[in-house]
């Protein structure tokens, strides 16, 4: 049964400023070599730090694989965790992009709301992480930092009405490698396609009765 198969792509950002090697693309590059079992189609995508290819990148995306869900991985120069980011915001987007661009209106979606939440409890998500004893730390943010990374979470959860995620890693070494970035990927991924699961049998449910 082909219906049981979950789609699932994840973005990781290309190189920008003095980060000449993204570490949000080597983790997702290994998080691909690790996969997220036979019954999950993974797609991986490098996007470029530019906010006009986001803006045209992330609908196709969306529109040519009809993902279960969307995770976009970046970089972040100041986190020591990988960090859960639990909403996207629209508004205040000053930072020029590798094409020395930002948007005029310095938002995501004119007329969009301020912030969206995404649908996964990214709590729940922590704590599971967390307690599969992985040894690499993750966190929780409300800020995903109002560049591309904000930028491209807002446009992802307003065409998904909130089937999106956010993960932000440390800069490669300080302290985790590459691969265990991806095994740390890996396991979140998992840990947010149970509780999407788990969501979807709920109100299975409540149609049933």
């Amino acid at each position: 049964m082909d219906d049981a198969k979950r789609t699932v792509v994840v973005t990781g950002f290309g190189p920008f400023g003095e980060h000449s090697i993204n570490a949000s693309w080597v983790a997702v590059q290994e998080l691909k070599k690790l996969g997220l079992g036979h019954d999950v189609d993974l797609y991986v995508y490098e996007v470029p730090v530019e906010y006009q290819t986001v803006q045209s990148l992330v609908p196709s995306l969306w529109e040519q694989y009809h993902p279960q869900l969307v995770v976009h991985v970046g970089l972040s120069g100041m986190a020591t965790t990988v960090t859960l980011e639990k909403c996207g915001h629209n508004y205040g987007y000053k930072g020029l992009d590798n094409c020395s661009f930002c948007p005029d209106s310095q938002c995501c979606v004119e007329g969009g709301p301020d912030c969206i939440d995404s649908v996964i409890d990214m709590d729940s998500v922590c704590k599971r992480v967390t307690a599969s004893g992985l040894g690499v730390a993750v966190s929780v943010s409300k800020d995903a930092g109002r560049y591309l990374c904000d930028y491209t979470y807002y446009t992802s959860l307003y065409l998904s009405q909130g089937r999106s995620a956010f993960v932000h890693v440390p800069p490669l070494g300080k302290p985790y490698s590459g691969e265990d970035l991806g095994r740390a990927l890996q396991a979140i991924v998992q840990a947010m396609l149970d509780l999407l699961a788990q969501a979807e049998d709920k109100i299975h449910c409540q149609h049933g009765h």
